[in-house]
């Protein structure tokens, strides 16, 4: 545009003319300084609405980039369950192909369980022994009570019989010694009655008969000796055989003493047999687990990845095969240490994913408690060699929010950059 377009009307020149004054100069020369000057002032204008621009962008492009962190150290993690085998056997039936979904509960491997199923006929049938012997000396508890108390009683009545008897039996050796007594004067009187009639029967001052009768009556009185002393040892015997009668029974009663011994006893061994059937119930819960044991079941839903095939011998902890929980996929971000000074957990972050290029919403979990380097198998030791200062990095798990990942194809081991966002 001309500025000299734009200018206003000049009015008349009423003063008079003089050669030396600057008036005189053309109307063009008089009206050159004015579009200098205010182009100056427009490029003033144009820097300072740019410097405004600039520093107005800056400070919302430092608002923008300092209001998250971003790494490109970050990866897609899971945790991966392995399933082995709880039993040893043979496999006879495989449910499931390699990177098949399977949902919690689902039977993925079965496993022969006829010398399981064997167990557990073996082990029912040793508890139904157990809890029989058991009924049965449990009825033998009150049973053997009542005939320790009988026994006792018994006993001590044979006590009493015994002692009885035993003053009897000397009573009557005592009467047994005194017909001896009695018989053997008799039987010394008749002995010297039948010598003195022999020598009066010699010199023919007695009859014969006389004499056959003091011999008679000498006969008499020696079998009534005999008799008596033999009276006397009789006794004696049954003396002696009271007497064992008395020891044995003492013996019994005291053997009938020990009834409350007894009783514990057979209680005891009520608890023992009661203790037995506890055991083999447990053998019996064990048989019937490892027969569960045969099928082998998924821990949770996700994919599955297999080395099992049918006809495998497999021993007890066996890994079979792998199930990966695609819902459950978090990321690990390795953050250098100087992010994390605004960082906290809840804050909102966006994985972009790189092979699909999705970007999925998610937030701080946790911050790992310690750097990576340290959880690894020879750590660093800083104290030793020449140290060089390097910027560490912590682990940071970002769970993803809820139907983030329907199609599940954020998958553990991916590449993703996540923005934490930190206000």
């Amino acid at each position: 545009m001309n500025m000299t377009d734009t200018r206003p009307p000049s009015l008349p020149d009423t003063t008079p003319e003089s050669p030396g004054d600057p008036s005189d100069l053309p109307e063009t020369e008089n009206e050159l300084p004015v579009p200098r000057a205010s182009g100056r002032r427009r490029k003033l204008v144009i820097l300072a609405v740019i410097a405004v621009v600039v520093v107005i962008g800056g400070v919302a492009a430092w608002r923008y980039f300092s209001s998250y962190e971003s790494t490109d150290d970050a990866q897609a993690d899971v945790h991966l369950y392995p399933v082995s085998a709880r039993v040893s056997g043979y496999v006879v039936r495989v449910n499931v192909d390699d990177n098949q979904w399977v949902e919690k509960g689902t039977v993925l491997v079965e496993i022969d369980p006829k010398d399981y199923e064997v167990a557990v006929a073996q082990a029912q049938a040793n508890l139904s022994n157990a809890e029989e012997t058991a009924q049965s000396l449990h009825i033998t508890v009150p049973i053997t009570s009542v005939n320790t108390s009988s026994q006792l009683k018994f006993t001590a009545s044979g006590v009493e019989d015994a002692n009885a008897g035993i003053i009897a039996a000397e009573r009557e050796v005592t009467a047994a010694h005194a017909q001896l007594e009695s018989a053997e004067a008799i039987d010394v009187k008749a002995q010297d009655d039948l010598h003195r009639y022999r020598l009066l029967v010699d010199k023919k001052e007695v009859a014969d008969q006389v004499y056959d009768q003091a011999l008679a009556t000498a006969k008499s009185s020696a079998a009534a000796l005999a008799a008596a002393a033999a009276n006397e040892s009789a006794a004696n015997q049954f003396v002696q055989q009271a007497r064992s009668r008395l020891a044995q029974a003492d013996a019994n009663h005291q053997y009938a003493q020990t009834g409350s011994e007894q009783v514990s006893s057979t209680r005891a061994r009520v608890r023992a047999a009661i203790a037995d059937v506890d055991e083999k119930r447990a053998l019996l819960q064990q048989a019937q687990l490892n027969l569960q044991y045969t099928k082998i079941v998924a821990p949770v839903s996700g994919e599955v990845n297999k080395t099992v095939v049918v006809g495998m011998n497999v021993q007890n902890g066996q890994q079979l095969l792998t199930v990966v929980p695609l819902d459950q996929v978090w990321v690990t971000a390795n953050f250098k240490e100087t992010q994390l000074k605004h960082m906290r957990v809840g804050q909102r972050a966006n994985i972009r994913v790189d092979s699909s290029g999705q970007t999925l919403k998610g937030h701080v979990d946790s911050i790992a408690g310690a750097t990576g380097p340290l959880f690894s198998l020879l750590p660093p030791e800083n104290a030793t060699g020449n140290y060089v200062k390097i910027v560490q990095r912590i682990p940071v798990k970002i769970v993803l929010d809820p139907g983030e990942n329907p199609d599940r194809r954020l998958r553990p081991g991916m590449n993703v950059e996540p923005d934490v966002y930190l206000q």
